[in-house]
C-alpha cells in the first residue's frame, strides 16, 4: 500500500525539512527506523523536489554519475561561513576541532553568532540550482558569492546539512541500501527493482522518480553512461573462499593497474575510472586501439603499464594519471594496454541494438568476452583465467602468484551475476601483505566521523641506519585502520598522556609504541623524511613486547623497495603493443 499522501498544509519543500529529516535519520541507530523515516518524507515530495531531495541524501550535490563538482574548497565555504557569522579568521577550524565535522562546524559557528536568516527560506531545488551555478561559476570569488547568498537564507541546522553536503561527508548513517529501500517502500514497489534501477541509472534521485512513476522497467543501460564496477568482498584465507563459494572457483591475478570501463560505439570509444569519471584523454593508445573494432559495447578491466609483455610497476603508471593529452614521448615512457576481465553489454556494430549481459552468469559473459578475440588485438589484453576445484590448489595458485610479485587473487564464482556498485561474495579478493614492518608512532591526530573524540590516526617512523644519521627517526607513513576501538581508546588516553607538543589537532608523541605495519608497496616519495612512502598502510598490531631500539632500519626499507620495483608479472593473454 502507499504512504498516505499529507494534507497540502504537511507538504513543505523548504531545505529546513529536508535537514529535519536527516537530522532524525542522524539520531536513531535503527535501520528500520531510519528507513521509515525517509519513506514518509519522500512520498510527500512533489515532482521538482523529490529528485534533488534524494540526490542529497546519498551525502551529494550530483547524482552519482554526474561529472559535475562545485569546485569548493574547504578554505572557501570556511571563509563563506566566518564572513556571515561575522566571525574572527580562523573561527571555523577551532569549531571544526571540536567536532571533527565540517557541516557541523558550520552550524556551530552560524548559531554561536545568532545568525538570523535574511530572505525566505531555500526550498530543495533552489539549493539544487545554487549548487549548479556553483559548478558553472568560473574562479573563486564568483563561486563564493553564490555560497554566500545560499547560506545568508539559511538557518544554522540547514546550513550545517548544505554544508555537509557541499563537502561530500552526511555522517547520518544512511546507506545505499538504506535510500534504496525507502524509496521502494514510499512508493510500493520492491527494494530488488529499485537497487537494479539504481544500478543501471547511477542516479537515485531520477530512481525515485521512476519508482513513483512506476516505471522502474523503463530504467535502461545506456553506452557512455558508466555504470558503478562491481566490487569484491576480502576473504581471509583459501579456507574462507571455499567455504563462500563453493568449488570449482575461477581464478585471475589481482592486477595492480587503474580500473577502468570501456564503452564504445561505432568510432566513439571512452574510458571511465571507477569513480565514474571520463579518463579518455589520460590513455589515447587504448581509445586508438579500440576504434577499429566491429563490436559495440561495455568491457570492465585493467589499464596496466605493459613493456615487452611484462608490467610495468604501479608507481610508473601514476605518473600517467592526471595527464590529459600526454605526450608522445611519455607515451612511449610507460607504455599501456586494456587488459579485459569481463563483458557488460554487447551489440555486433553497425547501429545492431545492445544486449545488457549483467544478470547472465559469469561463465557466459567470459564465452562472450573470449569471442571478442581480444587477445590477438593489438593494444588489448585479457585475463588469463584458471579454475582451482579446491583448497590446496587454490593455496598453490595464490603461492605463486606472490612469488611472481603479485598482490594476490580474484576469486569468482562462475555462476555470479555482475552487481554493480556492490561488494558482494560472489567475487571474492584474496590477499595478504608481502611483507611487514615494525614502526614507532610519533605522532597521533584526532580522527573524524565515529572516532572524532580519540586518536585515531598514527604517524609512525623508522630508524635512519645511513651513517652520519645518528640513528634519528624518519617518518614513513601514516595509518588510521585496524586497531579495535577498545585499543584505541586505551591508546588514546596513553597518548594523551605523553604529547610532547600539540599542534592543533595534531600531538607529536612520546617515540615509545611501536606498532606492526603490513602494506601493499613501498614506494619513493618527498612526503616523509625517510625519502619512501607506504601504499595502503593499515595496523597489525600494537607490539607491547617491543620496544623502539628494535624497530626497522632505513636500509631495510631501501631494500623492501627495490624487490618490489620489478612489479608483478601478471598472467596475461595479449598480443602486446
Amino acid at each position: 500500500m502507499l504512504p498516505r499522501r499529507p494534507a497540502a498544509r504537511d507538504y513543505h519543500p523548504t531545505m529546513r525539512r529536508w535537514s529535519e529529516t536527516a537530522e532524525a535519520i542522524g539520531a536513531t541507530s535503527r535501520t528500520s527506523v531510519k528507513v521509515t523515516t525517509l519513506a514518509a518524507y519522500l512520498a510527500t515530495l512533489d515532482r521538482d523536489v523529490l529528485p534533488p531531495a534524494a540526490t542529497f541524501m546519498t551525502g551529494r550535490a550530483f547524482p552519482e554519475r554526474d561529472q559535475r563538482t562545485t569546485g569548493l574548497g574547504w578554505s572557501a565555504l570556511g571563509r563563506v561561513a566566518e564572513e556571515i557569522a561575522n566571525a574572527p579568521d580562523g573561527a571555523l577550524g577551532a569549531a571544526y576541532d571540536r567536532s571533527s565535522d565540517l557541516g557541523q562546524a558550520v552550524g556551530d559557528l552560524l548559531a554561536e553568532a545568532g545568525h538570523e536568516p535574511a530572505g525566505t527560506p531555500p526550498t530543495v531545488p533552489e539549493v539544487a540550482a545554487a549548487f549548479t551555478a556553483i559548478a558553472e561559476a568560473r574562479g573563486p570569488a564568483a563561486k563564493s558569492a553564490v555560497l554566500r547568498e545560499l547560506l545568508a537564507r539559511c538557518d544554522p541546522l540547514t546550513a550545517r546539512y548544505v554544508a555537509k553536503i557541499l563537502s561530500g561527508e552526511l555522517r547520518i548513517g544512511l546507506r545505499e541500501g538504506h535510500l534504496e529501500a525507502a524509496i521502494a517502500a514510499a512508493f510500493g514497489r520492491q527494494t530488488e527493482d529499485v537497487q537494479w534501477a539504481g544500478m543501471l541509472t547511477g542516479d537515485l534521485g531520477h530512481t525515485a522518480e521512476l519508482a513513483r512513476d512506476d516505471a522502474l522497467a523503463d530504467a535502461e543501460l545506456t553506452l557512455f553512461r558508466p555504470l558503478k564496477s562491481m566490487l569484491a568482498h576480502p576473504a581471509a584465507d583459501e579456507a574462507e573462499v571455499i567455504e563462500r563459494l563453493g568449488t570449482p572457483v575461477w581464478v585471475e591475478d589481482k592486477y595492480d593497474g587503474i580500473r577502468a570501463q570501456l564503452h564504445r560505439a561505432g568510432g566513439t570509444v571512452r574510458l571511465y575510472s571507477r569513480d565514474l569519471n571520463d579518463v579518455s584523454d589520460q590513455f589515447p593508445e587504448v581509445i586508438r586501439a579500440a576504434a577499429p573494432l566491429s563490436w559495440d559495447g561495455i568491457l570492465d578491466g585493467e589499464v596496466l603499464g605493459w613493456r615487452d609483455g611484462t608490467a610495468i610497476p604501479f608507481l610508473r603508471l601514476q605518473s600517467r594519471l592526471g595527464r590529459k593529452e600526454p605526450s608522445a614521448e611519455i607515451q612511449a615512457a610507460v607504455p599501456v594496454i586494456y587488459v579485459a576481465f569481463d563483458v557488460l553489454a554487447l551489440g555486433a556494430g553497425n547501429g545492431a541494438p545492445i544486449e545488457p549481459l549483467l544478470r547472465l552468469p559469469l561463465r557466459e559473459r567470459r564465452s562472450s568476452l573470449e569471442a571478442l578475440d581480444l587477445a590477438a588485438t593489438p593494444g588489448f589484453g585479457i585475463a588469463q583465467l584458471d579454475s582451482a576445484p579446491d583448497e590446496e590448489v587454490l593455496r598453490a595458485v595464490f603461492a605463486a602468484s606472490q612469488q611472481r610479485g603479485n598482490e594476490g587473487l580474484m576469486v569468482k564464482d562462475p555462476d555470479s551475476i555482475y552487481s554493480p556498485g556492490r561488494r558482494g561474495y560472489g567475487w571474492l579478493k584474496l590477499k595478504r601483505p608481502l611483507t611487514t614492518l615494525d614502526c614507532v608512532v610519533v605522532g597521533v591526530e584526532l580522527g573524524h566521523g565515529k572516532r572524532h573524540g580519540v586518536l585515531s590516526d598514527y604517524t609512525f617512523a623508522v630508524r635512519d641506519d645511513r651513517p652520519g644519521a645518528d640513528g634519528k627517526l624518519v617518518t614513513i607513513g601514516k595509518a588510521y585502520s585496524g586497531l579495535t576501538d577498545a585499543e584505541i581508546a586505551e591508546m588514546t588516553r596513553w597518548f594523551e598522556a605523553h604529547t610532547i607538543r600539540q599542534f592543533g589537532r595534531y600531538r607529536l608523541v612520546e617515540p615509545s609504541v611501536v606498532v606492526e605495519i603490513a602494506f601493499d608497496v613501498i614506494h619513493r616519495s618527498n612526503r616523509h623524511a625517510s625519502g619512501y612512502a607506504m601504499r595502503f598502510p593499515r595496523i597489525v598490531q600494537i607490539r607491547t613486547d617491543k620496544g623502539p631500539d628494535e624497530i626497522d632500519v632505513l636500509s631495510t626499507v631501501a631494500t623492501l623497495h627495490d624487490q618490489l620495483q620489478e612489479g608483478g608479472r601478471y598472467r596475461v593473454l595479449t598480443a602486446g603493443t
